[in-house]
């Protein structure tokens, strides 16, 4: 029995040394884990961060070139607006003065027939006179 006992006990130690082998072993995989999972959380943290500064970044220049943007599109707004002002203020003077002109050319063409409707009505006048005479001549010497 004492074999028996011994290869009881040689068993025995096998086994223990099998679990104690096999608790190592789980132990070492969930350090392993662990420290995979700690080295992508630092990882993630710091994307996490360099994203959150180049999105900064690029609001801050967006934000500049927006206003530049802004700055140039009012300049340029200023000098349309001062340039079509320039050219309506030229146009009305244009206007002005053939309006002008044109005045001067009605009232001449206008004085132009005055006279002439004076001189037609003169003449008018005169005819009628001479009309108006005869006929009383001719009345005249047929009363008579």
């Amino acid at each position: 029995m004492k074999m028996k006992f011994s290869l009881m006990k040689f068993s025995l130690m096998i086994a223990a040394t099998l679990l104690a082998v096999t608790a190592f072993s789980y132990g070492q995989a969930g350090t392993d884990v662990k420290t995979a999972a700690d080295d992508t959380g630092k990882a993630t943290k710091t994307a996490v961060v360099k994203t959150g500064e180049a999105t900064k970044t690029a609001a801050v220049k967006t934000g500049e070139a927006t206003k530049t943007a802004a700055k140039d599109t009012g300049k340029a707004t200023e000098k349309a607006a001062d340039k079509t002002g320039s050219a309506t203020k030229t146009v009305a003077k244009d206007t002005g003065k053939g309006v002008e002109k044109g005045a001067k050319a009605t009232g001449k063409a206008t004085e132009t027939a005055a006279k002439d409707t004076g001189k037609a009505t003169k003449t008018a006048a005169k005819d009628t006179g001479k009309g108006v005479k005869k006929a009383a001549e001719k009345t005249e010497d047929v009363v008579k």
